[in-house]
């Protein structure tokens, strides 16, 4: 019974050659986020409050372009299985058309309503001074970061092609050298070493800007000087034309997965919103609590990556047996490591929070709300994996449903009726809200057992 869920070395093999890169990568690039965040919360809650605020507000529209990139990636990892070149360019100019028109649009909402935005995280229980100051050091923040959103949004298009064709890599040398570069610009500029100007946030932002055309270089430069082992780039600028009907089945295929992402980062938007009704300290805990799981959680993350791209692969090969067997065998992988992962950061949790200059009191919630996570790792690990793996075949509708769907029918009511109109405390709430992903897998495994993912969209 237990073999079905576990693979040979051959599998292992082929499944850590794009796993580790990925993981690398991400983990690298959180690590380094993780270190912005504390170098910030050394300057002070406020500062580190502010921030936590911007950066839940950039996500959304980063969730926005992985979802993008992701939806035509269904089509650039099948077509990549099939041997079509052609195909995989197309896939990658509209990737970089579609991206930076939604890119331009975020920004520009971005910068005219974020006082706005920001000012919805500030409301709960604190000091009205505090609030004042977090807003600020929010808008700072903002304001620098705008800069770097196009070269993050090519990055984030040309690193999926790469490893949609293999090269996973790449990409995770692009973002090692970004995350070296913004973690010596972060200790430069934060604090004003080597002297420099002590610039606190708007530091960490220009740091964070400079990275990111740091990654996006390294990525051309790589590409164009291997153009025989990547040949989707040979013409791709000569025109940006995208046949129609690919932009149709594109979109029409890909556009759920991006308004998924749209909604499900929204959601965690408004969950945060809800939880910092609780006060000012449950904004500051709660991000350092999200900083590190996101540390931790890149383990079971990568495997999420890497069943898109061996699933999708299979599909386009039309190996149908194939796909199902690797998804069946990574899913099981993405839990087991997850277990591993969550019993380290329970531990950790303890340790974490004093390396923040801010409250006993803050430092104590972090610690909860990090062991409460790391005890509901395994439903986030399982919900992750199935997620991807009916993905893989094009059923965005359904994946659509299975995630931000849920998450707006279930788990945000959940923490609006709970905050808004009981008494309860932060941790009810944020318990309640992380063991809803139990009801999530069910449905997961139900879709994944029906085998309704099993598509070759491109034959």
């Amino acid at each position: 019974m237990l073999r079905k869920y576990i693979g040979d070395r051959a599998f292992y093999r082929r499944a850590l050659a794009l796993m580790v890169p990925i993981m690398l990568q991400n983990g690298i690039t959180n690590f380094v986020n993780m270190l912005d965040n504390v170098m910030v919360g050394r300057v002070g809650t406020a500062e580190m409050s502010g921030v936590a605020v911007a950066n839940q507000l950039i996500f959304v529209l980063n969730l926005c372009l992985f979802g993008a990139v992701s939806g035509a990636g269904i089509f650039g990892a099948q077509y990549h299985g099939s041997g079509d070149v052609s195909g995989v360019r197309h896939t990658f100019r509209f990737k970089i058309l579609f991206c930076s028109a939604m890119t331009a649009v975020a920004g520009a909402v971005l910068l005219i309503f974020g006082p706005q935005l920001v000012g919805l995280y500030l409301r709960g229980e604190g000091d009205a001074a505090s609030a004042a100051r977090s807003l600020e050091c929010a808008m700072d923040y903002i304001r620098v970061m705008a800069v770097g959103f196009l070269p993050f949004t090519l990055a984030q298009c040309w690193a999926s092609t790469l490893r949609e064709t293999g090269r996973a890599t790449p990409p995770m040398a692009a973002g090692v050298a970004a995350v070296l570069v913004n973690l010596l610009l972060n200790y430069v500029l934060i604090f004003g070493h080597f002297g420099a100007p002590a610039l606190g946030v708007v530091g960490a932002a220009v740091a964070t800007v400079v990275s990111r055309f740091v990654e996006l270089a390294v990525l051309i430069v790589w590409t164009f000087a291997n153009r025989a082992t990547n040949p989707f780039i040979a013409g791709a600028f000569k025109s940006m034309r995208v046949p129609l009907p690919l932009a149709r089945q594109i979109v029409l295929r890909g556009m759920p997965l991006m308004v998924n992402e749209a909604f499900w980062s929204s959601g965690m938007a408004i969950l945060s919103q809800c939880y910092s009704l609780r006060g000012l300290d449950v904004v500051a805990a709660n991000n350092i609590s999200q900083t590190f799981f996101n540390v931790f959680a890149v383990a079971f993350m990568s495997v999420g990556a890497t069943i898109g791209i061996i699933v999708g692969q299979h599909l386009g090969a039309d190996e149908m047996s194939g796909a199902a067997d690797s998804a069946r065998k990574l899913i099981a992988l993405s839990v087991f490591i997850s277990v591993l992962v969550g019993a380290v950061y329970f531990v950790l949790a303890r340790y974490i929070p004093l390396l923040y200059r801010t409250t006993g009191s803050v430092r104590e919630l972090a610690t909860l709300l990090m062991r409460i996570t790391a005890v509901t790792m395994p439903l986030d690990a399982f919900a992750n994996a199935t997620y991807f793996t009916i993905r893989s075949g094009g059923k965005t509708l359904i994946t659509f449903l299975f995630d931000s769907g849920f998450v707006w029918a279930v788990t945000v009511p959940l923490a609006f009726v709970l905050s808004r109109f009981t008494g309860v405390g932060i941790a009810v709430i944020f318990t309640a809200c992380q063991c809803c992903n139990l009801l999530r897998d069910i449905l997961g495994y139900v879709f994944v057992k029906k085998g309704i993912w099993l598509r070759n969209l491109v034959a």
